[in-house]
């Protein structure tokens, strides 16, 4: 296995990781230390992607492989914000419609011989997820591990604009994908 996808496996591992930091209070400074494991899960996917196309060892593996990850991981993300009260349930199916829907088209296509890789819009969303909830999680940890900002700042007002952001252009991207996946898939077949 390449260096890319061992990175994109590690994405995988440090999901489940991270969501207990997250989700689980008795840990101290959670937040923080949640964020943390999300921002090196994060950089594995930029990082990832880079070396493989500077190294020319981009993979079939890597490109099924690579988005699944990222869904793992902001999926993860999105059930502990929506558990924790700081994501609207409606913003979290729109997001997992989406990318279940896109999914199965990769899925169909793959079965035809056909690689459907990630595009410019699903990677403006994917960055818009993981920054978005990068910000929601330093905020959280700022107000709750640290007691540094006050508690009045509406921070379920800020993350569910954050998201709602995200969701947007979560449709934007699905509706791309469905557009290239209905040029290359027979769905005769």
């Amino acid at each position: 296995m390449n260096l890319p996808n061992k990175l994109t496996v590690s994405r995988i591992i440090l999901t489940p990781v991270f969501l207990i930091l997250f989700t689980v209070s008795a840990i101290p400074f959670h937040y923080i230390l949640a964020l943390l494991v999300f921002g090196v899960a994060s950089i594995t996917d930029m990082l990832d992607g880079h070396i493989a196309r500077k190294n020319n060892i981009v993979t079939t593996f890597g490109k099924l492989t690579d988005p699944l990850a990222d869904k793992m991981l902001t999926t993860a993300a999105f059930l502990g914000f929506m558990m924790m009260g700081y994501c609207n349930i409606w913003i979290v199916f729109i997001i997992l419609f989406r990318e279940f829907g896109i999914s199965s088209i990769r899925l169909v296509a793959s079965a035809q011989g056909v690689v459907i890789p990630a595009n410019v819009w699903g990677k403006a969303k994917t960055v818009s997820q993981m920054t978005s909830m990068a910000l929601v999680m330093f905020l959280l940890s700022l107000q709750f591990d640290f007691g540094i900002l006050p508690e009045a700042v509406p921070l379920v007002i800020i993350s569910n604009v954050l998201f709602g952001i995200t969701a947007v252009l979560t449709v934007v991207s699905g509706v791309t994908y469905v557009i290239e996946g209905s040029k290359v898939i027979d769905f005769s077949k």
